[in-house]
């Protein structure tokens, strides 16, 4: 299986999920009260998890494609379907929302809670997940733009293809952009810096994951077609300033994939 998660889940509705995220929410009050808000997230969480003798600490999920692999976890998994995910940062932000429903959508459970220990008063957002599996496989992939013609645009858009299709879309981005780095070589042959040109001028060096000597490539994840043009107009600036013959650029959406050739003018 592409997506493994290594416990059996039951996933929660709304309404067995919303009660125990206010009693875990006051069980993690009652802790601070005692530790205070500057311990590491790892200890808040595990003092919790001694108030509940089934919940889990660091629940793995294995996502895997050929020969890459990797390790997800889930913070503590109580009830075997309810995800709470702890932080201790100045405050919580789209990134650590998107984090968790990543997880949610590998774990295919509905409902999680990111409880932030750190500030002064302590906050939680709820993360709800609409997405099955069978959902995030719902997708096109268009091509009109990709020239196939430049050196490892073929073995670019084979690669992403087949992720696409073990793991369907939605993700997030680090995972894909991870094992297309693992197919095209590891880290160390594909990220490598480039030379950066402006006025006749070099600037320094800028790093870039590379399919080819000479073929760098992106992902996005743009739903509307305006963020994804205002995107490509500041792409093809940096593509103008790099020492590259060409940028293959991904935009995952939902339900369209885009592959493009992006080349510096003239």
């Amino acid at each position: 299986m592409p997506i493994t998660p290594q416990h059996t889940y039951q996933p929660l509705d709304q309404a067995a999920f919303g009660p125990l995220s206010y009693e875990v929410f006051a069980g993690v009050l009652a802790i601070r009260k005692q530790l205070g808000r500057f311990f590491d997230e790892k200890h808040y969480k595990k003092a919790l998890a001694l108030q509940w003798p089934e919940a889990i600490l660091e629940a793995p999920i294995l996502v895997s494609h050929g020969t890459f692999r990797k390790f997800y976890y889930l913070d503590l998994l109580i009830h075997m379907g309810g995800v709470f995910e702890f932080k201790t940062v100045e405050t919580l932000t789209a990134r650590h929302k998107a984090q968790l429903l990543h997880y949610l959508m590998l774990a295919e459970l509905w409902h999680g809670l990111l409880i932030n220990v750190r500030p002064e008063k302590m906050q939680r957002e709820y993360v709800n997940n609409q997405l099955r599996h069978a959902d995030r496989h719902q997708f096109h992939i268009v091509t009109e733009g990709l020239k196939t013609s430049v050196p490892g645009a073929q073995i670019f858009r084979s690669i992403l293809s087949d992720l696409l299709n073990d793991w369907g879309t939605c993700l997030d981005l680090g995972l894909y952009e991870e094992a297309i780095t693992h197919f095209c070589g590891g880290e160390e042959s594909v990220i490598r810096p480039t030379t950066v040109f402006y006025e006749q001028q070099t600037l320094g060096n800028q790093n870039l994951r590379f399919v080819t000597e000479k073929t760098a490539f992106k992902l996005t994840a743009f739903e509307s077609d305006d963020s994804q043009e205002r995107f490509r107009q500041h792409i093809q600036s940096m593509v103008n300033h790099l020492d590259i013959e060409s940028l293959l650029w991904a935009n995952l959406g939902r339900r369209r994939v885009t592959i493009q050739t992006l080349v510096p003018e003239c």
